[in-house]
C-alpha cells in the first residue's frame, strides 16, 4: 500500500516525535516487524502505527507491504476511538527490571544499543529521575558531548539555500502552511520571543519542518556579557541547529559575535564555503555598533569563506568579496514605518 494513501489521525493525542528516529533505526536493523492498523480499505485512517508510518517515511519508503497492513473494520466507530487510546496506554504500564536490563544490554557484544536509547554511560538508571530531569533542562537528551567536535561545539552540515523570503519566528505559527513553501525562518528578533525553542524544542519541530530552511537562533551576545555566557549562547544556537538538522530540517547558520575575544568560539561548528546568514538590524546609524559589525563580519569572511550570505535588514557598506549576497528586508520595521 502506498504510504501517500495512508491518513494520519488528525486528533492523535500521542506525541511520537522522539520515538520516530529510534523506530527508524529498529526498522533498518530488524525490518518492519509490527503491523499498521487502518480503519478500513475505504477510509485508511491510522488506528495504530503512527510512529511506524512516520519512521518508514524518514527511511525513504513509499510503500508498506500489504501483509503489514490490517484493517479494523470489524470494530464500531466508538471502539476504534477507544482502541487508539488503549493501544498507546498499555505500552506505558510495563516497567523494567533495571539490573536485568543493564545486564542484557551489556551482554550484546558488538551491538550498538545506544541507537535504541539504551545508554548507561551518561545516565545510571539507579540514579533516579533527578538526573534525567537535569538532562532535559540542558537538552542533553538531544545533543551532548558525543555530538560535539574537538572544539567543543556541535558542527552543522554545509548548505546551499536561497529562500525567497525570511519570516520571523514570532510569525512561524500564524503563517498559513500554504505560504511557507520556499521561505526561511529567522530568529533576528528579541530573545524572549524564541527562548521557548530551547526550553521546549520538541514542541516546535513540526512547525519548523514546514519551511524551506531554518536559521539557527540568534541568542544575544551582548558586549557586557561574561565570555562564558556568550559562549553558552553560541553553543545553544549550534546545538539546536544540529538537532534540527538531524531531524531532516535544512539549517542555515546565523552568524553572531561580540568583541574580538569572542572570535575564539563564535564561528566554531559553522561550515566553511556554505550559505550563512547575518543581520544588520540595529547597526545602521550607530557608529560603534557598525564598527563591531564590520570587524566581526571581516573575521567571519576570513575564517568561513561563505559562498552565500543571507543579509537580513538591508545592505550595508561592506565588501563581501566573492560571496553571493541575498538581501531581505526587515518586515517588522517596515510595518512600524507604515503605522501597522
Amino acid at each position: 500500500m502506498l504510504i501517500s494513501e495512508i491518513i494520519p489521525y488528525e486528533r492523535n493525542a500521542r506525541h511520537n516525535e522522539k520515538a520516530v528516529p529510534v523506530v527508524a533505526e529498529s526498522i533498518k536493523e530488524f525490518g518492519l516487524r509490527g503491523t499498521i492498523g487502518l480503519e478500513s480499505p475505504d477510509n485508511p485512517v491510522i488506528v495504530f502505527g503512527h510512529t511506524r508510518v512516520e519512521a518508514c517515511k524518514r527511511l525513504g519508503w513509499t510503500e508498506i507491504p500489504d501483509e503489514k497492513i490490517e484493517f479494523c473494520d470489524d470494530l464500531t466507530a466508538e471502539q476504534v476511538k477507544a482502541f487508539r487510546l488503549a493501544d498507546n496506554r498499555t505500552g506505558e504500564i510495563a516497567t523494567w527490571n533495571k539490573a536485568l536490563l543493564k545486564s542484557e544490554v551489556r551482554s550484546l557484544d558488538g551491538f550498538d544499543m545506544e541507537r535504541f536509547k539504551f545508554d548507561f554511560k551518561g545516565k545510571k538508571l539507579g540514579y533516579g529521575a533527578e538526573r534525567l530531569r537535569t538532562d532535559g533542562a540542558y537538552n542533553l537528551d538531544l545533543v551532548n558531548r558525543e555530538s560535539c567536535g574537538k572544539d567543543g561545539f556541535p558542527s552543522l552540515p554545509k548548505v546551499e539555500e536561497r529562500p525567497t523570503e525570511l519570516i520571523g519566528f514570532n510569525y512561524a505559527k500564524t503563517t498559513p502552511p500554504g505560504n511557507r513553501a520556499g521561505k526561511g525562518l529567522h530568529f533576528f528578533i528579541d530573545d524572549y520571543q524564541f527562548e521557548r525553542v530551547w526550553n521546549s524544542p520538541r514542541k516546535y519541530l513540526d512547525i519548523l519542518r514546514g519551511y524551506e530552511c531554518v536559521l539557527t537562533p540568534d541568542f544575544s551576545l551582548y558586549m557586557d556579557m561574561p565570555a562564558p555566557m556568550q559562549a553558552w549562547n553560541r553553543y545553544r544556537a549550534q546545538a539546536l541547529g544540529k538537532w534540527w538538522s538531524d531531524n531532516g530540517i535544512k539549517v542555515v547558520p546565523a552568524l553572531s559575535w561580540a568583541q574580538p575575544e569572542s572570535y575564539r568560539f563564535c564561528f566554531k561548528g559553522v561550515p566553511s564555503r556554505s550559505t550563512v546568514a547575518v543581520s544588520t538590524v540595529g547597526v545602521k546609524g550607530d557608529e560603534a555598533a557598525l564598527a563591531v559589525w564590520r570587524d566581526g563580519m571581516a573575521a567571519a569572511m576570513r575564517k568561513l569563506k561563505p559562498s552565500r550570505v543571507l543579509l537580513y535588514g538591508g545592505r550595508i557598506d561592506f565588501d563581501f568579496g566573492c560571496a553571493e549576497v541575498v538581501e531581505y528586508r526587515n518586515s517588522v520595521t517596515e510595518r512600524m514605518g507604515h503605522g501597522r
